[in-house]
């Protein structure tokens, strides 16, 4: 996809970035803010992405399965009741990720931001951003 087509489709879309790592978390924000997105976090603790997943309005979500304080598996459980699609930007193979996840879209640590976006878009299409 197109950087402009790319933009467009991700102009004021409100992504929660879960990831513990500062400097992939930044790269992550980075990539998506110039996207045009609206980046709620970054944060990396299970409990902070607890948090912000429960109280904003998101289009979407980037999480890292691991974190100090746990697996994003929670948060994953609370993004999906919520119906909100997500992406899982990991260092694990499928293998250790929650078997009820095994079909959400997966980024395998490093990815280049092309990767990255597509994955993003194929979740959020064709969905309208949230108010």
């Amino acid at each position: 996809m197109a950087e402009r087509e790319t933009s467009a489709a991700l102009s004021g879309r409100r992504i929660l970035v879960v990831e513990d790592e500062a400097i992939v978390a930044l790269w992550i924000a980075d990539v998506l803010a110039m996207a045009g997105a609206v980046v709620i976090g970054p944060v990396g603790f299970v409990r902070e992405a607890r948090a912000l997943a429960e109280r904003e309005t998101l289009d979407c979500a980037v999480l890292d399965y691991k974190l100090p304080d746990g697996t994003t598996a929670p948060v994953a459980d609370l993004l999906a009741a919520r119906g909100v699609p997500f992406v899982f930007a990991t260092g694990y193979d499928a293998g250790p990720l929650d078997p009820r996840y095994s079909d959400r879209p997966r980024v395998q640590k490093v990815f280049a931001s092309e990767e990255f976006l597509a994955a993003i878009l194929s979740v959020l299409a064709p969905s309208a951003p949230a108010n």
